[in-house]
């Protein structure tokens, strides 16, 4: 948003329209005073670095360390947050003094949008995936006694989880997964045999919320398990490496769990047994929208890019952005990013209107992530198509240099 008179405004479709200069129904002085808090923090500790770790293929571990200390995973986590723990550990205020019981859905959509607006995904999931999909489970599903072990040093950022649910043969059908996770004769473990694809994390993590099968096949069997993953024998955890047009994710620990035999002790269960489906479902609507905010703003990243491209590259004596043809597909692209933009942030307002209408009445707070999970689920996939087609548009009007690894169109080829 430009700060005076004279500051240049943002490119058409880089950034959202109330950072346009335009007003927001939605967005209140707290989540402006948030983004303007978070936002040089994130340039300075991620953004600026991270098409660089990209490439490199490691993030610091410092980095972690440094957004730990400064409260800035916590955001990460889905609203409303735990502030019984969050205030018990010293973590009640987060930046821009926004007190962990005011924060709600849109400033975690803010922060996703931040921690997004390098346009390269990995550094930002190497850092957040983790704690944003891996401990909620923990949070709202697991026993005092688990959380007493484990929640400290999860929300302090002394150790790390991970989300293990997609399996080689089983990735969008959660219910047919095959890890099993039978319950050992004194019943103090459960012995876990399987393996576990695509996890993001999981080569740093210390816990995996893992979906495994304790009882019969078929959604009425799966339930959810923390594993610890370092010093448990039976575990290996390997790196999966993607091919150079997977780029953008070379840096979030994406990994192989394979596990053979390993014992978990059985108060590591997550709720109820064979109730799993139903917590990793709920869990999926704060990760669906999550991704959406994320593919919106790497979406604007993309377009933004080429706009600002077609207005310096001159061919048959005029700036490209003067040909008409050139026009209608950043047009047609930026109503596509525009439209679901809106649509996003409908749903984080949504999700905050049903957690204030929870407060008045706790019997309906369990069914928010229900509610608006078909929704979520319609919103991650066409964010997508929108990403997609932003991307090609991109690498259109970028030419050859769209297709480069670096100079101009670096940024637009990592997307």
């Amino acid at each position: 948003m430009p700060t005076d008179a004279t500051a240049l405004p943002p490119l058409p479709f880089s950034e959202p329209p109330h950072l346009s200069s335009l007003p927001s129904p939605i967005f209140t002085p707290s989540h402006l005073r948030f983004r303007a808090a978070i936002q040089p923090f994130i340039s300075e500790n991620l953004n600026q670095h991270a098409l660089d770790w990209e490439s490199s293929g490691h993030v610091p571990e410092s980095v972690f360390a440094k957004f730990a200390s400064a409260n800035m995973l916590i955001p990460a986590l889905p609203a409303p947050l735990p502030v019984e723990w969050l205030r018990r550990l010293g973590l009640g205020t987060l930046m821009g003094g926004v007190d962990v019981e005011e924060f709600d859905g849109l400033h975690g959509l803010v922060y996703g949008d931040e921690m997004a607006r390098s346009g390269v995904l990995g550094p930002a999931a190497s850092l957040t995936t983790g704690i944003a999909f891996g401990v909620p489970p923990i949070i709202k599903f697991g026993s005092r006694e688990l959380q007493e072990q484990v929640l400290p040093d999860l929300l302090l950022g002394k150790k790390r989880a991970c989300l293990a649910i997609t399996e080689p043969g089983a990735g969008s059908d959660v219910a047919n997964i095959t890890t099993t996770a039978e319950l050992s004769q004194d019943g103090k473990s459960y012995i876990v045999n399987g393996t576990k694809k695509w996890i993001t994390n999981g080569l740093w993590a210390d816990y995996a919320t893992t979906a495994v099968r304790t009882g019969p096949p078929g959604p009425a069997g799966v339930s959810l398990l923390l594993i610890p993953l370092k010093d448990t024998p039976g575990i290996t955890t390997q790196p999966i490496l993607t091919t150079p047009s997977s780029s953008g994710t070379s840096t979030s620990g994406t990994s192989l769990i394979t596990i053979s035999s390993a014992l978990v002790p059985a108060t590591n269960l997550i709720g109820l047994p064979n109730h799993g489906l139903s917590y990793i479902l709920r869990n999926f609507t704060h990760e669906r929208i999550s991704i959406a905010v994320g593919a919106v703003r790497q979406a604007r990243v993309a377009l933004g890019e080429a706009m600002g491209y077609v207005m310096r590259r001159e061919a048959f004596g005029q700036a490209l952005v003067e040909q008409p043809v050139v026009r209608h597909r950043l047009a047609k692209a930026g109503a596509m990013v525009e439209s679901l933009g809106a649509w996003v942030e409908g749903l984080a307002w949504v999700a905050v209107r049903l957690q204030k209408q929870s407060q008045e009445n706790a019997a309906t707070s369990k069914h928010i992530e229900i509610k608006l999970g078909g929704m979520a689920a319609l919103a991650k996939a066409h964010a997508g198509i929108v990403l997609d087609e932003c991307a090609r548009c991109a690498v259109l009007l970028f030419g050859g240099n769209g297709l480069t690894r670096e100079g101009q169109g670096e940024l637009v080829e990592s997307n």
